[in-house]
């Protein structure tokens, strides 16, 4: 996981997808982020799966069937009962690096894409968990993507996180970690950076951050909109 170049280039440098060496050693920051608003929403039309089996395989196209499954007959679950349930989901998926799975140092996979491959890096496990919760019914304001250094690994990393109201503690959904805990309790986990669809922030404190510039800088996140919307015509009705 790289972190986009103008932010690497204003502020230090990471090499690597998702297991980056950070240089130079980062600080630990205090937790900072902001909403991430991908996309008008996950489309599956009926032809959805037609269209990932002959891409991807029959294998593939019983996962993004599971997949539909799971967001049509569990809107009804609490919030607490929804995150675990998607976690677990997706971290069922193996990990592979970009370069193994796309051919490039950093992609950021739709969730088709990542449950037609069946395997992802740390920015699609947090992506598809979060089109995945949205698409289940939790608001956009109650999660957020988070760049983070996983400090014991010495590594780039990429989690999502909840609140449950705000200002509370968020709790931390992880590839690395399976288990869903508050941040408080991810003391191996120190922030760096968030964005939205508005603007993007370097991590300085719990409350406030410091602009440097807006989300349209971000390559790969243009990138992954333009496919989102692809995605959603080809799978309508």
């Amino acid at each position: 996981m790289a972190i986009p170049l103008y932010i690497s280039r204003l502020f230090y440098r990471l090499n690597g997808s998702c297991g980056g060496s950070w240089l130079p050693r980062v600080a630990p920051l205090f937790w900072l982020s902001a909403t991430l608003v991908l996309a008008e929403g996950v489309a599956l039309g009926p032809k959805v799966i037609q269209a990932v089996q002959k891409k991807y395989g029959a294998s593939a196209a019983q996962r993004v069937q599971n997949w539909q499954r799971l967001m049509s007959n569990n809107r009804g679950l609490s919030e607490q009962e929804k995150l675990g349930m998607v976690n677990n989901f997706f971290n069922r998926l193996r990990f592979r690096s970009d370069i193994k799975l796309w051919g490039k140092t950093d992609y950021w996979a739709t969730p088709i894409e990542a449950l037609g491959k069946g395997a992802g890096d740390c920015e699609d496990y947090s992506i598809a968990k979060y089109f995945t919760l949205r698409e289940l019914g939790v608001p956009d304001s109650k999660m957020r993507i988070m760049y983070v250094k996983a400090l014991k690994l010495d590594q780039a990393h990429m989690v999502l996180t909840y609140y449950s109201s705000p200002g509370a503690v968020p709790l931390v959904l992880d590839n690395i970690n399976k288990r869903i805990l508050p941040a408080t309790r991810r003391t191996d986990l120190a922030p760096v950076y968030s964005f939205n669809g508005d603007g993007l922030w370097l991590a300085k404190s719990r409350d406030r951050g410091q602009r440097v510039g807006t989300s349209k800088r971000i390559n790969l996140w243009q990138d992954l909109k333009a496919r989102m919307k692809r995605e959603k015509g080809d799978n309508a009705n």
